[in-house]
């Protein structure tokens, strides 16, 4: 297989995925590491992708901040999972809000075709969605760097202005006794705001947050609707008891 071949399928996979290592590639291409590592070097170097300790990266995700960054890129295939499920659950026509979670983000590759209204604190979001044909609406306020959001008073008022068919949020820990947890009371507020607005509340969280309390427990498990996770837990019968539908 030439380079022109190559490079086509690495770029879609990187496109695809947000992240790939060179074992991966060299078994989907058909071809040896060694040659897979020249490849992304070039690639690498007319600016096409950004290289990585073993693999390589959309340009789009070295754009934000490193841990914002190490969030997307971890987990990767059980975020995609959960994440395609989650957009078989929009239709055309729907309002969501969207929060500014790691995993909410990789939300915005599988829905980008759909004919759909996205409320959002997140820049990722906005920046990952413009290009689409999706009507997007930025909720106002002070920016945190870190994050990349947008939070505060007047952000969650902003959500409150808009009622939508569904919202998708991350936590930072879960569980059946003491509900939803985060590490910001910030975050906290822009998810209880999106829920409280919305017909239906979409957690999409993998498995490794499930029966984890974190600093900030603001929540009870009622807040959620649906959970939409990678593999199942012994949590999720306890889950399923408070009402809470579950989509593994």
């Amino acid at each position: 297989m030439n380079f022109q071949k190559r490079k086509n399928i690495i770029l879609n996979l990187v496109e695809d995925l947000g992240e790939v290592n060179v074992r991966e590639l060299a078994e989907q291409i058909g071809t040896s590491e060694i040659t897979v590592r020249r490849d992304l070097v070039t690639l690498a170097a007319d600016g096409l992708i950004y290289r990585t300790h073993g693999g390589a990266m959309k340009v789009e995700l070295t754009k934000t901040p490193f841990d914002f960054k190490n969030k997307v890129a971890a987990n990767i295939e059980a975020k995609d999972h959960i994440c395609r499920l989650a957009a078989q659950e929009i239709a055309d026509g729907d309002v969501i809000f969207m929060d500014c979670g790691s995993t909410v983000f990789r939300l915005c590759q599988f829905i980008k075709h759909k004919e759909i209204r996205v409320v959002t604190n997140s820049l990722p979001v906005i920046y990952e969605l413009m290009g689409s044909g999706i009507k997007v609406n930025l909720a106002g306020g002070e920016i945190d760097k870190d994050r990349l959001a947008v939070h505060g008073k007047i952000a969650e008022e902003h959500i409150a202005r808009y009622r939508a068919n569904k919202a998708f949020i991350g936590v930072d820990g879960i569980s059946a006794e003491n509900g939803l947890s985060a590490h910001s009371e910030l975050e906290a507020g822009i998810t209880r705001a999106m829920a409280a607005h919305a017909d239906v509340t979409y957690l999409l969280c993998d498995s490794s947050k499930i029966g984890k309390d974190k600093y900030l427990q603001f929540a009870p498990v009622t807040l959620v609707n649906v959970l939409i996770t990678d593999k199942k837990t012994d949590q999720i019968p306890k889950l399923e008891k408070k009402g809470i539908r579950v989509l593994v």
